[in-house]
């Protein structure tokens, strides 16, 4: 059964681990795709030539999501060549990870103005598209570092937290426009970037799972799945943690 059939969504940062995985698991359930990408355009093109194999429209762009002016330009160029936005998944982010005492002024601006502002960005720029279809689902990417902090993250928790107070406050402000925003909280999902992190490492975090494996982009995205279409019509504001149990 295909949950998102002719429903456009437009994900941030989508040619590689979740935001790919969400991409590809949206069109084989029928959804039209938009994505951003911020360098790889071969990634890039590749990404849309798969989609498209899919059975759907899908188109990449080239956009800083952290940019305001961007994000309202990206949305009205999505908005032109799809005819809506049904959905929005702010999945863009970045780490500079380093202690408190190290960490520059520059690495954390820079990681809130890419992973916190970005989302502002984008949500201001859709709002009004969505309000005049009176639908809409806003999913925005956490972690389970904004839940519980890390030693060396301050910056990256501080951004992931930011997300879900402003995400409660859209779905309190959107709520009866029909417009719902929740957001995913993923743990440890194994990408191209966990691929690097020595095998003993990555089995000391298995170990410490309930369900003893690191989650998938597929696991993350199913969770989007179910955020983005009807089956989750009367969920809104709430905070769903795909983690394996890690934080229960």
């Amino acid at each position: 059964m295909k949950l998102l059939e002719n429903k456009t969504t437009l994900i941030t940062g989508a040619t590689r681990g979740i935001g790919k995985g969400i991409a590809q698991t949206f069109a084989k359930h029928g959804a039209n795709v938009a994505f951003t990408y911020s360098s790889s355009k071969e990634a890039a093109e590749s990404l849309e030539k798969e989609l498209i194999n899919l059975g759907v429209k899908a188109k990449g762009y080239k956009s800083n999501a952290a940019n305001y002016e961007a994000a309202q330009e990206l949305a009205a160029e999505v908005l032109k060549e799809f005819g809506t936005i049904d959905i929005l998944i702010n999945n863009a982010g970045i780490t500079k990870d380093n202690l408190l005492m190290r960490i520059s002024e520059e690495d954390f601006d820079t990681v809130i103005e890419v992973n916190l502002k970005s989302v502002f960005n984008l949500t201001k720029a859709v709002i009004r598209p969505m309000m005049k279809q009176r639908a809409g689902s806003i999913i925005n990417m956490s972690s389970v570092v904004g839940l519980k902090g890390n030693a060396g993250q301050t910056n990256y928790a501080a951004s992931k937290a930011g997300i879900i107070g402003f995400s409660k406050s859209v779905a309190l402000e959107l709520g009866s426009r029909n417009i719902r925003c929740n957001v995913i909280a993923p743990g440890f999902i194994e990408t191209e970037m966990t691929a690097s992190l020595p095998e003993e490492t990555v089995k000391q975090w298995r170990d410490g799972i309930p369900l003893k494996r690191g989650g998938t982009p597929e696991d993350v995205a199913n969770a989007c799945v179910f955020l983005g279409s009807d089956l989750s019509a009367y969920i809104t504001g709430q905070t769903l943690s795909v983690d394996g149990g890690m934080l229960t």
